[in-house]
């Protein structure tokens, strides 16, 4: 998913994309360790996203003033 369409989202909505991805990333896992997983790219591509959500919800959440850790 692209970081601009990310970004367009509040911090509820993107909770729940990276439940998503979080969940596909443990299912593409568990597909790779049983030999069922065909294309193996996809879990880098899974964990980029993940790390994408992660840093639009910290640029949020330092917008908001809420510096903390």
């Amino acid at each position: 998913m692209e970081a601009s369409r990310l970004r367009e989202m509040d911090i509820s909505e993107l909770h729940k994309k990276l439940a998503e991805y979080r969940e596909s990333l443990f299912k593409l896992r568990f597909q790779h360790a049983t030999g069922q997983l065909k294309n193996t790219a996809e879990i880098p591509k899974v964990k980029r996203t993940i790390a994408r959500i992660l840093t639009i919800m910290r640029e949020k959440q330092l917008e908001r003033g809420d510096g903390r850790k």
